[in-house]
C-alpha cells in the first residue's frame, strides 16, 4: 500500500523543543527538533539521530550542512547515520545531518531570513547566538543551547569546501586540545590545520565550552563526492573505535598526512576566467606558476604565483573568478 504523501514528506517521529540524551533507553531514536519558527510561525524542524548504548562511554555529537552548500559533509552524515544502525554502542553518538535548512534548499552558504530588513548571514560565524538577536542568532542559539551543547563530550562538525572550489580531506583542530588532535589525525585526513579557532564559529564554540571538537572538510563544495564521503565516513568510524564507542580495529594512516600552521589564500586581483595548473596536495615553490587568468576575449591577462613553499590545499573548480574569489589555497 502506498504511503500517504505527508507520511513520505515528514515522517511520524516525535517533535522535541530540547533534548536530553542522559535519559533516553538504551536504542536508536529519530526525533524532529524544532530548532525555531518561520516568518509564519510554522515551526523549522531538523532531523535528530542518536544511537545510545547500553553501555557507558563517550557522548558524540556530529552535526553538517552548516554551511547549506557543502552536501559531502551532510551525505557523510547521513552515511555515518547507516553505518551505526544495529551496531553496539557504548556512550550515545547524535547525529544532526542537515543545519541549516534555509541554506540547503537554496543550494546557498549561507542561512536566509524571511525578514525584510536582514540579508543572509554566515551561520558558522554567529555561535553561540543570542535568543535576542537576530534571526540567524536566535536559530544558531536555539541549537546551541537546546541540542548540541547538552549533550556533547566530544564534537564533530562536518563540512567541504564552498561553491566553485575543493579541498582534500581537511581537519582543522586545537592543537592547544589533546582530544582535538587524537580526533584530527585518526580521520587519516590528508591536511591539518594547526586551529586556534575564531569567533562564532561552532568548532571554536564547543571548545570554549570545554567540548574538544575538531572540523572536517569533505572535499568539494556543491557536487557529490563520493569517494570523500567514504574516506569521511571511516575516519569518523575510527574515532569511535579509538574512543571505544564502537568496536572495531583502529586504522593507522597509510601515509603521512600534511600538518601545517599557516594558510595563505591566492586570490583573484580582477574579474575573470582562471585555469588552474596545479592539483590538490601539489608540493610548490616560491614564484612557481599556480593559474593563468582570461579576459572574456580569451587573452592573458594575469599569471598568478606562490608566495611561499607550500602544499595546495585547495583550488578553484568554477573557472569564473570575481574579484578576491579563491584561487589558490596553500598551507606550511
Amino acid at each position: 500500500m502506498t504511503k500517504p504523501l505527508n507520511e513520505c514528506i515528514m515522517p511520524m517521529y516525535p517533535t522535541i523543543q530540547a533534548l536530553d540524551v542522559n535519559t533516553l533507553n538504551a536504542g536508536e531514536h529519530k526525533f524532529w527538533f524544532a530548532v525555531a519558527t518561520d516568518a509564519i510561525g510554522h515551526p523549522q524542524t531538523l532531523p535528530v539521530r542518536v544511537f545510545k548504548g547500553a553501555k557507558e562511554g563517550k557522548r558524540f555529537v556530529i552535526t553538517a550542512g552548516v554551511h547549506g552548500d557543502e552536501q559531502n559533509g551532510i551525505l557523510t552524515a547521513q552515511r555515518l547515520a547507516r553505518e551505526l544502525v544495529g551496531k553496539e554502542i557504548a556512550g550515545v553518538v547524535t547525529i544532526v545531518p542537515t543545519v541549516n535548512l534555509s541554506g540547503i534548499a537554496r543550494h546557498s552558504r549561507d542561512f536566509h531570513s524571511a525578514a525584510p530588513d536582514s540579508s543572509s548571514a554566515n551561520l558558522n560565524r554567529v555561535f553561540p547566538g543570542s535568543p535576542t538577536g537576530d534571526d540567524a542568532s536566535r536559530y544558531a542559539n536555539s541549537l546551541w543551547e537546546n541540542l548540541l551543547k547538552p549533550n556533547a563530550d566530544l564534537a564533530i562538525d562536518l563540512h567541504s569546501q564552498t561553491s566553485g572550489s575543493a579541498y582534500p580531506l581537511y581537519a582543522f583542530a586545537d592543537y592547544r586540545l589533546e582530544d582535538a588532535i587524537r580526533m584530527a589525525r585518526l580521520i587519516n585526513p590528508d591536511v591539518i590545520l594547526n586551529d586556534p579557532g575564531d569567533p562564532g564559529i561552532l568548532e571554536t564554540v564547543y571548545n570554549r565550552a570545554g567540548i574538544a571538537s575538531i572540523t572536517i572538510e569533505v572535499g568539494i563544495g556543491r557536487y557529490t563526492d563520493l569517494e570523500m564521503v567514504d574516506r569521511a565516513t571511516r575516519g569518523v568510524l575510527n574515532i569511535l573505535k579509538a574512543y571505544e564507542v564502537i568496536a572495531g580495529t583502529v586504522d593507522s594512516a597509510p601515509t603521512p598526512c600534511v600538518e601545517g600552521n599557516e594558510i595563505v589564500s591566492v586570490r583573484a586581483s580582477q574579474g575573470g576566467f582562471v585555469i588552474c595548473h596545479v592539483e590538490l596536495m601539489d608540493r610548490v615553490s616560491e614564484g612557481q606558476t599556480l593559474a593563468t587568468q582570461y579576459n572574456s576575449f580569451g587573452d592573458e591577462v594575469e599569471t598568478y604565483r606562490s608566495p611561499i613553499d607550500g602544499t595546495v590545499i585547495s583550488h578553484n573548480v568554477e573557472s569564473v573568478r570575481a574579484p578576491g574569489s579563491l584561487v589558490v589555497r596553500l598551507i606550511r
